[in-house]
């Protein structure tokens, strides 16, 4: 029994030093946003039942494995990376699981990240298969969730590298991120006359930058400043961001002019709440 333990380590530590278990972690951490991005692209060109509904298959060449036009190409391309993201997912997860030097809370992250991968594939199938309102929305936070605890394995596998000024420059990143949340939504304070294709991968962009600011920002705070002000504008920073993005999908939704007064407030907030910690980095007492 050891000795098959044994052996079958012997192939993923090789992998590990060659390559690095944090590039491989930051590798999937790309691809889980591009898929994100690739599915709000197929979903914002009416592509998610481009493929006649067909699910895993798409409705052209061989067996339906190949798309017809582009319609079912954006929908065929999304799966495509789709299913390279997921056996990077699993692959960082049994990466993580047999090596004793990766940290636990990263193990328990990115196995996370594994077990919710099945369910996220079973609901982009009903997408196609169903198309609700709901799934569709349970679709997306799933990927965000799946989104956001790579992030987070991330930084604490890179927590080593992380510095005082990444933080500020993180906050930098949510700071220029919440006004092209706001000015590519379709609100009557927005910019933009017309929600396109375009406008939407454009403003989900923004979503996962200002999430994945957030995250470095309030992670890498704690470690780099001993400051409790800092500390508890990281927080309200952090819960803001979540709401934030909540409320902005929702209006993109509903059009409902209480959601979008609350979305704009709630942004304005947060935006005050950055400027604020940047302001404080520079007078925080750093670690």
């Amino acid at each position: 029994m050891s000795t098959q333990s044994h052996t079958s380590g012997l192939g993923l530590r090789p992998l590990i030093a060659r390559f690095g278990f944090p590039h491989l972690l930051a590798a999937t951490l790309a691809l889980v946003a591009s898929t994100i991005l690739l599915g709000v692209a197929a979903k914002a060109t009416g592509s998610g039942l481009a493929c006649q509904a067909n699910w895993p298959q798409c409705d052209a060449g061989p067996y339906n494995l190949f798309p017809a036009n582009l319609p079912s190409f954006y929908e065929w391309f999304h799966r495509f990376v789709a299913m390279f993201a997921g056996f990077a997912i699993i692959g960082s997860a049994v990466a993580a699981w047999r090596s004793p030097s990766i940290d636990r809370r990263v193990t328990a992250l990115v196995v996370g990240g594994m077990v919710l991968t099945p369910i996220q594939v079973v609901l982009g199938r009903e997408t196609v298969t169903q198309y609700t309102m709901d799934i569709l929305s349970l679709h997306f936070w799933t990927a965000v969730t799946i989104f956001s605890m790579f992030v987070v394995a991330t930084v604490l596998v890179w927590s080593d590298s992380l510095r005082a000024g990444h933080v500020t420059a993180a906050l930098g990143l949510g700071a220029l991120a919440v006004p092209a949340h706001v000015a590519l939504s379709p609100l009557e304070v927005s910019l933009i006359s017309n929600y396109s294709p375009t406008t939407q991968l454009l403003q989900y962009g923004a979503t996962l930058a200002l999430l994945a600011g957030v995250i470095v920002a309030a992670m890498g705070g704690r470690w780099r400043f001993d400051d409790r002000r800092l500390s508890g504008l990281l927080s309200v920073s952090t819960v803001l961001a979540l709401v934030v993005a909540y409320l902005g999908r929702r209006a993109v939704m509903t059009y409902s002019a209480t959601l979008d007064g609350l979305y704009v407030a709630a942004a304005l907030a947060l935006l005050g709440t950055f400027a604020a910690a940047i302001v404080r980095t520079r007078t925080a007492k750093t670690v």
